[in-house]
């Protein structure tokens, strides 16, 4: 295989996050871009080798994104929407980028609204940036 053909994989530290297609700001951690599918076993009379797994239910655990508290509140005001009884569903992507900044695979999302809020833990004697973190709930992924 020649050098020149080589496909390096891409680093974790370059990703966008879009909600309606709009990209909503850097963020610090996305985690949750998981699928799983559930599997039961079925045994089959006069099959001693093995037993069927036939396929049952794929679940999605929620999305966590994390990011630098600015002033943009948009993320909040989702969520406090949700609070008052406004669930507004939303189809979103995680974005992952190559070295030269390209688009290289989106991970869509679908149906999604917060269900947990968390603001920044505050200490007078650190330096560190003030994180919020938001968990969404959310209908599946698709990779494009």
């Amino acid at each position: 295989m020649a050098l020149d053909n080589r496909k390096d994989p891409y680093g974790a530290f370059r990703f966008l996050v879009e909600l309606e297609g709009l990209v909503v700001g850097g963020f610090a951690e996305v985690s949750g871009l998981q699928a799983e599918t559930e599997v039961e076993e079925y045994r089959e009379g006069g099959v001693n080798e093995h037993p069927h797994k036939l396929r049952k239910i794929t679940r999605y655990p929620n999305l966590v994104l994390r990011r630098g508290i600015t002033d943009c509140r948009v993320l909040w005001e989702w969520y406090r929407d949700v609070i008052a009884g406004t669930v507004s569903r939303r189809n979103g992507a995680v974005i992952l980028m190559d070295r030269e900044g390209n688009p290289a695979w989106r991970m869509e999302f679908s149906g999604a609204y917060p269900v947990k809020w968390e603001g920044p833990e505050l200490k007078a004697d650190g330096n560190a940036t003030a994180i919020e973190k938001v968990e969404l709930v959310h209908n599946g992924l698709k990779v494009e």
